[in-house]
């Protein structure tokens, strides 16, 4: 019998003009690459409740609606969240 456990949802929230935004795109875009993943990106300049509640945290990344990491993402800790 085999479970299917269904992929997590990887969400990296940016803001225009963040350099770390960029950064962490590159990050996330590795790790969910080599893991054969998708993810997706929202910004926060297009939602007011975002922006309100993480303006001073993004980048953001939230896996399967949870806040897991801001600022620098770890490449190490991102795959042990995806792997789990």
């Amino acid at each position: 019998m085999t479970t299917d456990v269904p992929a997590p949802e990887v969400v990296l929230l940016t803001r225009s003009g963040c350099h770390l935004c960029s950064e962490a795109r590159g990050t996330v875009e590795s790790v969910t690459a080599r893991l054969g993943l998708a993810w997706s990106e929202r910004s926060i300049d297009d939602d007011a409740e975002l922006a309100a509640r993480f303006a001073e945290e993004v980048p953001v990344l939230m896996v399967d609606g949870v806040q897991r990491d801001f600022w620098v993402i770890d490449p190490v800790r991102l795959e042990r969240l995806l792997t789990r």
